[in-house]
């Protein structure tokens, strides 16, 4: 029997709780299913007010954030030696037709959205939340053939990473525009 069993939720700070739960109600139709307020924190015993939502984001999947209006204001959502590209949250979508949708109603209101980008055995597009946090909404576009390629070819790719520090070649048909497992 395995000790894990799925992600509980996952937790970021946000700049206002409010505005976090109408954004991801209005963009990704998320539902707001629960607030939890303190003034202390119960793992800390800390004096420090905070607001923690929770959203539902499908598939038995829990989005958080925390809004804490004693400390400074954010400044950025990841370190400052990662790139900004690096940290973001992929959330699945059904279809190709519903990412292309949630782009242009973003792109409406003014958001900038990268993509669709096609990784290949995924396409994605790219934007950032009122809170500034990276999120990717991806669909899947991979065949049985190509996930079999890359799960044959996955230890020997992180293998040669670990000696190398360099991008392997095993699954090259994944960037090479040809889509075609070699």
């Amino acid at each position: 029997m395995a000790m894990l069993n799925g992600v509980h939720h996952v937790a970021y700070r946000c700049k206002n709780a409010k505005q976090t739960v109408e954004w991801y109600q209005k963009y990704l139709d998320a539902n707001f299913i629960l607030a939890i307020a303190e003034n202390e924190v119960p793992s800390t015993k800390e004096p420090d007010p905070y607001m923690h939502i929770f959203i539902d984001i499908g598939g038995g999947n829990v989005l958080a954030f925390f809004e804490l209006p004693t400390k400074a204001d954010m400044i950025a959502p990841s370190d400052a030696n990662t790139p900004a590209w690096t940290q973001h949250l992929a959330l699945k979508t059904d279809s190709l037709d519903t990412m292309l949708k949630v782009k242009a109603r973003m792109q409406a209101d003014g958001i900038e959205v990268i993509g669709p980008t096609d990784h290949t055995i995924f396409k994605s597009i790219y934007f950032r939340d009122p809170s500034g946090h990276r999120l990717e909404l991806a669909v899947d576009t991979a065949t049985p053939e190509m996930d079999r390629a890359l799960e044959q070819v996955k230890w020997d790719m992180l293998n040669e990473w670990d000696r190398t520090k360099k991008a392997p070649t095993h699954a090259r048909w994944m960037h090479d525009g040809s889509g075609r497992v070699s």
